[in-house]
C-alpha cells in the first residue's frame, strides 16, 4: 500500500469541504462551546443507530466503548487543530471502518446524525447572536464534510487494498510482481498517451 500524503490530502479535502482558514479559526476559539454539549450528542447519535436494524451487528457489546471513542473524535473536531495529524487520524477512522466491514454509507448518514443533534445546540448556545450562529453553521457543516471526504477517501483505498490482497492470495502473484506489472501498465499507458 502506498504511503499517503496526508498534508496534501488535508489541503485537497479541506477545498472540497469549503473548510477554510475562517471556519478553523472560528472553531478554535469558539469550539469549547460545544464541549460540554458532545456527550449529549453522543447519546443522542448512539440511541439513534440502535433503532436502525442494520447497525446492529456493529454495535452489539460495544456501545460503551464506541460512545467513549466518538466523543473523543467529536472532541477533536472543535479543538484541532486541522492539520496532516488530524486528517491522519481521520483516515484512520476509515480504516477502521473497513476492518469491521462497515457499510460505507454508514459514513455519510452518521455525519447527518451529528449535525441533527448539532444544530439544536448550536441555535441554543448563540441564541443571541443570529450572525455567529450562520457563522457557526458554516464552520459545523464544512468541519464535518472536511472529515467525512478523508474518511471515505481511507475508505476506498483500505477496501481496494483488501481486494487487492485477495487477487493476489487467489492468484499466487506475489506483492513485488504485482508492482512490477503494474509499473510497467503505468509506463506503456503514458507511452501510448504521448
Amino acid at each position: 500500500m502506498s504511503q499517503v500524503d496526508f498534508v496534501a490530502l488535508c489541503q485537497r479535502s479541506k477545498v472540497c469541504s469549503g473548510f477554510d482558514a475562517e471556519d478553523e479559526q472560528l472553531l478554535l476559539s469558539d469550539g469549547h462551546k460545544l464541549l460540554p454539549h458532545l456527550p449529549k450528542v453522543t447519546e443522542q447519535f448512539y440511541t439513534e443507530l440502535q433503532q436502525i436494524p442494520a447497525a446492529a451487528p456493529f454495535l452489539e457489546g460495544r456501545v460503551d466503548a464506541l460512545k467513549a471513542t466518538h466523543l473523543a473524535w467529536l472532541d477533536s473536531v472543535f479543538s484541532g487543530p486541522y492539520d496532516e495529524h488530524f486528517a491522519a487520524r481521520m483516515h484512520r477512522v476509515g480504516e477502521v471502518h473497513v476492518q469491521v466491514k462497515l457499510p460505507v454509507e454508514f459514513m455519510s448518514s452518521g455525519t447527518l446524525l451529528i449535525k441533527k443533534h448539532l444544530v439544536p445546540i448550536l441555535t441554543h448556545v448563540y441564541s443571541d447572536d443570529a450572525v455567529r450562529l450562520g457563522q457557526m453553521m458554516k464552520a459545523v457543516n464544512a468541519v464535518t464534510g472536511f472529515c467525512l471526504i478523508v474518511m471515505q477517501e481511507s475508505y476506498q483505498s483500505s477496501l481496494l487494498a483488501q481486494e487487492l490482497d485477495k487477487f493476489m492470495a487467489i492468484t499466487g502473484i506475489s506483492r513485488a510482481l504485482f508492482n512490477n506489472l503494474a509499473s510497467a501498465y503505468g509506463d506503456t499507458k503514458g507511452d501510448a498517451a504521448a
